[in-house]
């Protein structure tokens, strides 16, 4: 009897463990539409993974990969301003010239993860697998990885929460999809938590399991020196938006071009570095800090929700410009992390310099003139 009885409560500990698991775990397909659903791996792109794993005297004839031997460019060797120079040799070349994998040039997308956990730490990035463990994607800019993340998450005439105002580059991307904009209203510490909350309180968090609901799916952010605002969201607020979201079900995109551009340090804490429910997806961009020309970004998020992206980009543009991904590539192993984060902060004082030298001169000369 003791033995039935102590079978029974492991069964019912189970059951509760279970129940608990699944209320944790995110439904994703809430965010994914009816054209992202609809796409599924291609076969071209999945032979370039597997001849990436293959050995290098594998002769393919499935996958259209041309032969290497016939491209023109042998090396190539790039001066920096410090009098040193960062070498792309034939082997390099080879490969940036070539087909290369959708999520990235391989030694350049582990050197952003770990670039990414260093600076984020994100929680779920620690996970073995799952929908929620937390991925990254190579794109060409921060805009087109935006881009492709709302043409997986909205339908025609869908609600978004965004700030007000808001970016004109992002604004390019919804009106095709005649949205409904509900403005968050934004201060000097960035965007309110009540303003949210109001555009929110006509919904019950009922409504977020109903598939009839017009509740919005997501809210767009951008957290350091909003554009075109200019301010940036407090600790606080971050914390306690990401509340309000989880409240909701709602999806945060957080594109954040301007991360690295911080004046105050430590840096604040971005939203993926306290997403436990694998509920962000984030943008960074090497545009403001190496290169614009580039069109160098990347996206991190929960795996689900990546993948989803990587199909449109698999379908789209194949990958991001491996020339582009190897330049970027062989500079960051010359810097390591912390060479590259010294540059970070050169670029920002350069900038915050230049912010001073402009409010003495509006101090200077529209003092009595304009607010």
């Amino acid at each position: 009897m003791k033995k039935l009885i102590l079978n029974i409560f492991f069964f019912f500990r189970f059951l509760i463990t279970l129940a608990y698991e699944l209320l944790l775990t995110m439904n994703y397909l809430r965010f994914i539409n009816c054209l992202s659903q609809g796409r599924k791996r291609s076969p071209i792109r999945l032979m370039t993974e597997i001849l990436y794993r293959s050995p290098p005297t594998m002769i393919s004839m499935a996958s259209g990969m041309p032969n290497a031997s016939q491209f023109p460019f042998q090396e190539a060797t790039f001066k920096l301003k410090d009098g040193t120079s960062v070498d792309i040799n034939g082997s390099d070349m080879k490969q940036a010239l070539q087909y290369n994998p959708t999520p990235g040039v391989p030694a350049l997308h582990a050197w952003l993860k770990d670039l990414t956990q260093r600076l984020h730490d994100p929680p779920n990035m620690s996970l073995s697998e799952g929908d929620q463990k937390t991925e990254l994607l190579v794109t060409t800019g921060s805009q087109q990885g935006l881009c492709m993340i709302f043409e997986m998450l909205l339908h025609q005439g869908d609600k978004i929460l965004v700030s007000s105002p808001i970016y004109s580059g992002t604004r390019s991307i919804l009106d095709p999809y005649q949205p409904e904009y509900l403005l968050v209203e934004s201060d000097k510490d960035g965007m309110k938590p009540e303003s949210l909350q109001k555009n929110l309180s006509r919904w019950s968090k009922e409504d977020v399991t109903d598939d009839k609901s017009d509740i919005p799916k997501a809210l767009y952010t951008v957290p350091n020196g909003d554009n075109p605002s200019g301010v940036s969201l407090t600790e606080d607020r971050r914390r306690e938006i990401y509340r309000i979201c989880q409240d909701y079900n709602l999806l945060i995109i957080e594109d954040d071009p301007y991360y690295f551009l911080q004046f105050n340090k430590p840096r604040l804490p971005s939203f993926l570095s306290i997403d436990v429910d694998g509920r962000v997806i984030r943008l960074d961009s090497f545009s403001k800090v190496l290169s614009a020309g580039i069109r160098l970004g990347f996206v991190s998020g929960p795996k689900a929700l990546i993948y989803r992206v990587q199909l449109h980009m698999e379908a789209s543009l194949l990958h991001t410009s491996a020339v582009s991904q190897m330049i970027i590539l062989k500079l960051l192993e010359k810097w390591g992390v912390d060479g590259f984060l010294a540059h970070t902060e050169k670029v920002a004082e350069f900038y915050n310099q230049r912010r001073d030298a402009m409010l003495r001169a509006a101090d200077k000369w529209l003092t009595g003139l304009a607010e």
